[in-house]
């Protein structure tokens, strides 16, 4: 994954976060509170700049757009933002409310209590004008408008809308974090990511299960003119219910800590710039979902960045083997399930999948530049193996020579290879079937109608690819050359 080439524009409610870290010793002798003995601040964007921050930490560039008060809290925020590489600083000064500042006092790991400060006046004239400038100026330079509504004020109604239409015009998708119960107010975004509470105080509907997570989202989805609607449920995971298709649901990978601060923050950064990078809403999604868990897994506010989702993508697929009964890694022979399993999350990561198959026997070169062949052609690779009684049936009652087992430690040790399933079948069209690979690529020496599994992967939008084979390599071959040298050496 790359986002590099990516920029987001940030518009909502950008905050200051202050952290106070202490120790708690003693009782105040001036009333029956602790006393916590300050040791460090932490200070850091919250609101939309955590989310631009987010968007930052994935390798994406950001346009920060919201109100910052003429403040001490607002010189620190605008200091903070300027020493942040790939952002654009676009927040605009305002005398008519103080910056929005956090304040949260930690000891011993654990929040003691929280202090804001903010103005509920409503977003004013000029601000509105200002704010709507700002959108003009920069919504030609990004691939993706995110608003995060904090409930603060800077997202009006008028502002919305017209960031909204701005985008929409210039064919650029539009993520929302909804704080107000009226998703008409998002009217025409791509994708709303309410969490479960949210969407169920949205809809007035009970958001228990994933049937009633789908039926509160299709009743939002339809106010807000929506395309889609993902909510995350905290360690359930994340639910995506599309206009036009269906409900994919992503379960969250079981950890030790669990701390949801900011988490919402990553999703809507980590699918916004997913689905910009021209992944589908369902792929995005589970590259959100890994992102979440990662941030999840850390105390306080945090972040995420590329390295450490595609880790959690792969601690993920995992426990994915695990859930399927294979006790073994990738490295090995891999149980169907846990090879299907793969491949949705290979896919769901905008990579593309290849397979290819045969008996492999005995390994020799041409099986090596077959299996080379196949992965230039593709970002992973999936061999099929005929199982033993398969090859009998096919090569005669003496082969195979080596073992299932065998063949499939020999052949998941190419590097070229990401993993091994077995199949039964004289032909390997029932698995290529349930696997659908992207790219089946197979010897030179068939012609393409006679590639069992071709129309298949070719209708669903996949394709064929003949790899060029080495002369004299055979497995048939190799074995006539051990007995010849058998014979001789009698």
């Amino acid at each position: 994954m790359d986002f590099s080439a990516l920029c987001v524009l940030c518009v909502g409610d950008v905050m200051l976060d202050r952290y106070h870290y202490g120790a708690m010793e003693r009782i105040s002798p001036e009333a029956p509170v602790p006393v916590l003995r300050l040791t460090r601040t932490r200070e850091m964007p919250g609101g939309v700049g955590n989310v631009a921050n987010n968007i930052l930490s994935l390798g994406g560039r950001a346009i920060l757009v919201g109100l910052v008060g003429e403040d001490e809290a607002g010189r620190t925020l605008r200091r903070l933002l300027g020493g942040m590489a790939g952002l654009t600083d676009a927040t605009i000064a305002t005398a008519a409310r103080p910056t929005v500042c956090k304040t949260r006092f930690v000891a011993a790991n654990q929040q003691v209590v929280r202090a804001d400060e903010e103005s509920r006046l409503p977003l004013q004239p000029d601000e509105q004008a200002a704010l709507v400038a700002a959108l003009e100026a920069h919504v030609d330079c990004v691939s993706v408008l995110l608003l995060s509504d904090y409930g603060k004020g800077v997202l009006g109604p008028a502002v919305i809308a017209h960031a909204v239409s701005l985008a929409r015009a210039r064919g650029i998708a539009v993520f929302v974090d909804p704080k107000s119960r009226d998703f008409r107010r998002y009217r025409g975004a791509t994708c709303i990511t309410p969490n479960a509470r949210e969407l169920g105080e949205a809809s007035g509907l009970a958001v228990e299960d994933e049937a009633e997570v789908e039926r509160a989202a299709r009743a939002v989805m339809a106010e807000a003119e929506a395309d889609a609607i993902l909510a995350t449920r905290s360690e359930k995971g994340m639910i995506l219910v599309e206009r036009d298709g269906g409900a994919h649901a992503v379960r969250s990978r079981a950890r030790e800590v669990f701390d949801v601060s900011g988490a919402g923050d990553t999703v809507i950064a980590a699918l916004a710039l997913a689905y910009a990078s021209g992944r589908t809403l369902e792929q995005a999604m589970h590259i959100a979902n890994a992102a979440a868990g990662v941030v999840v897994g850390k105390l306080g506010t945090a972040t995420a960045d590329l390295a450490e989702v595609m880790e959690e993508l792969d601690l993920a697929d995992q426990e994915l083997g695990e859930a399927a009964g294979e006790g073994g890694s990738v490295a090995g022979l891999s149980s169907l399930p846990r090879v299907q399993g793969l491949v949705a999350r290979w896919k769901a990561q905008g990579l593309s999948v290849g397979f290819t198959n045969g008996c492999f026997d005995i390994l020799h070169p041409g099986h090596v530049a077959l299996l080379a062949s196949a992965r230039a052609s593709c970002d992973r690779l999936v061999v099929g193996l005929n199982t033993d009684d398969s090859v009998a049936r096919l090569k005669g009652k003496e082969r195979p020579v080596n073992p299932l087992a065998a063949r499939a430690q020999v052949v998941a040790a190419v590097r070229h290879v990401d993993a091994v399933v077995g199949f039964e079948d004289d032909t390997p069209l029932s698995l290529i079937r349930s696997l659908l690979p992207d790219v089946l690529v197979k010897g030179a020496d068939y012609a393409p109608e006679q590639v069992v599994g071709a129309a298949e992967v070719e209708a669903a939008g996949g394709r064929l690819v003949l790899a060029r084979l080495v002369p004299n390599s055979s497995t048939t071959a190799t074995i006539a050359r051990i007995r010849q040298a058998d014979r001789a050496g009698r």
